[in-house]
């Protein structure tokens, strides 16, 4: 294979700022966008030189054009799709957060391990170079054992119950989109959970406007995290060793800047801007592996994807959120 060909799932604001970011991606190429309004997806065609546009998401995912596809539409859709996907041979990474339910998560892992194909939750903060350095110097010991997380990421938004931030048949809420963010960069640095407590605000639709959110990881780690669409913040992220920690300078979730700080020395401060707006890395990272024939990424492992999914589901039980996933008309 002499490059991926990928093809877009949905035509949103998301999908519009990954497409920009395709010229900094070695191996691979942007060829199509699928939307369920055949307009929408000419436009966006039209707009970052896509050379085809689906009217729908089926035509594409069957197309034999494509080898594999990124899903960008709301996170209720992402399991119908994904598994549509997969039937159709294609690989997949499918935005944050992977589903709205553990079960939907574990159903796209299932078939895409039982198919032998790629599949990769678009975290894409695990890959860009800041994140990468701080779990170097994690993992090199500079500031001993890491020992807690402590991370916010507030991002006001105005209400509008038709939004489908704030739509529950969407998937909206605080922990599916910004919490996602919290949790996974803590079980990245700390490893898995054995408990959770969580605390949110609803809105009147009955979605999350708020959490936080209390991890203690199997390793004795511990994480304090807080998220929210009703207020801003300075979306800081802290990570805590036995001799020392790593300040992730805001906004944590698209960094260019950590410092390392130890007692007695002088802080060491670390940049590393992302390529574009940061979205190339994980693109890069997929497209490597589905071109090696692997079937995951070590940095974003799908175990890690599940673990993240059963906390953020432990937490929205506890808020008395109950998501499901949509099931999405036209894929047959």
């Amino acid at each position: 294979m002499n490059g991926v060909r990928w093809g877009i799932v949905g035509a949103g604001s998301v999908a519009g700022l990954v497409a920009g970011d395709f010229q900094f991606v070695p191996g691979a190429e942007l060829v199509a966008i699928a939307s369920r309004s055949e307009e929408k997806a000419e436009t966006f065609a039209a707009q970052y030189a896509v050379p085809r546009a689906f009217g729908d998401y089926h035509s594409m995912l069957a197309s034999p054009d494509i080898d594999a596809v990124y899903i960008a539409t709301p996170h209720a859709q992402h399991r119908d799709i994904a598994l549509a996907a997969i039937a159709n041979g294609k690989a997949v990474l499918v935005e944050k957060s992977f589903a709205t339910t553990l079960a939907g998560a574990r159903e796209v892992v299932q078939a895409a391990r039982a198919a032998g194909l790629f599949a990769m939750e678009a975290m894409w903060t695990r890959f860009v170079p800041a994140i990468a350095a701080a779990r170097e110097v994690v993992a090199w010991g500079r500031i001993g054992d890491a020992i807690a997380v402590q991370g916010d990421l507030y991002a006001y938004r105005e209400y509008s119950e038709r939004h489908r931030l704030f739509n529950k048949e969407l998937g909206g809420g605080a922990i599916l989109d910004l919490g996602v963010y919290l949790v996974n960069l803590a079980q990245m640095f700390l490893g898995d959970v054995k408990s959770v407590d969580c605390m949110a605000r609803l809105y009147p639709t009955g979605v999350d406007k708020a959490a936080s959110i209390t991890l203690a990881h199997v390793g004795h780690g511990m994480s304090s995290l807080a998220c929210g669409f009703d207020g801003p913040g300075p979306g800081r992220m802290v990570v805590i060793g036995t001799k020392g920690w790593i300040e992730i300078e805001p906004r944590f979730h698209h960094p260019s800047v950590i410092s390392i700080h130890r007692a007695g020395v002088l802080p060491r401060v670390i940049e590393a801007a992302p390529s574009g707006r940061g979205y190339s890395h994980e693109f890069a990272e997929a497209s490597k592996r589905i071109s090696e024939g692997a079937t995951e990424s070590p940095t974003m492992p799908l175990a890690d994807t599940l673990e993240v999914m059963r906390v953020l589901e432990s937490c929205l039980r506890q808020a008395g959120v109950y998501h499901r996933d949509a099931q999405v008309p036209g894929l047959a």
